[in-house]
């Protein structure tokens, strides 16, 4: 059980096409992937950086915990996501040490990928993401 790699680094935005147009005219960077995944109440757009990506994440509605997340924090990094082997011996062992999650089991992320998210309540501060393909 390791992390393998940095996935993706992830910004909570408002509008999508408006970040999306911000990054391409002034970084040269394209969008290489969109997706809504209504379960997370989310529309995602990835954008390949030197084989690591930026997802940029937006609300699909009002309801969206991510709306919530945004009208208290504003826009900016909202996690950090990390690829490892197996989810749920990852997960087996942060339950085994107390490590407080948000998801106790795996759900369907971006790209079919399982996801789970540890609580930023933990020592980082920060939402980190273990994912796995």
């Amino acid at each position: 059980m390791t992390v393998k790699s940095i996935d993706h680094i992830s910004i909570a935005v408002r509008e999508l096409g408006v970040v999306e147009s911000f990054l391409e005219a002034n970084f040269g960077l394209k969008v290489s992937h969109r997706e809504e995944i209504p379960d997370q109440g989310v529309r995602i757009a990835f954008l390949d950086v030197g084989g690591v990506n930026i997802e940029l994440i937006e609300p699909l509605d009002e309801a969206s915990g991510l709306n919530k997340y945004l009208d208290k924090r504003g826009p900016g990094i909202h996690h950090i996501a990390l690829s490892v082997d197996n989810i749920n011996d990852f997960l087996s062992r942060l339950k085994g040490n107390r490590v407080r999650l948000t998801n106790e089991e795996p759900q369907e992320g971006g790209h079919g990928k399982k996801m789970a998210f540890v609580h930023p309540g933990n020592v980082t501060g920060a939402l980190i993401e273990l994912c796995e393909d």
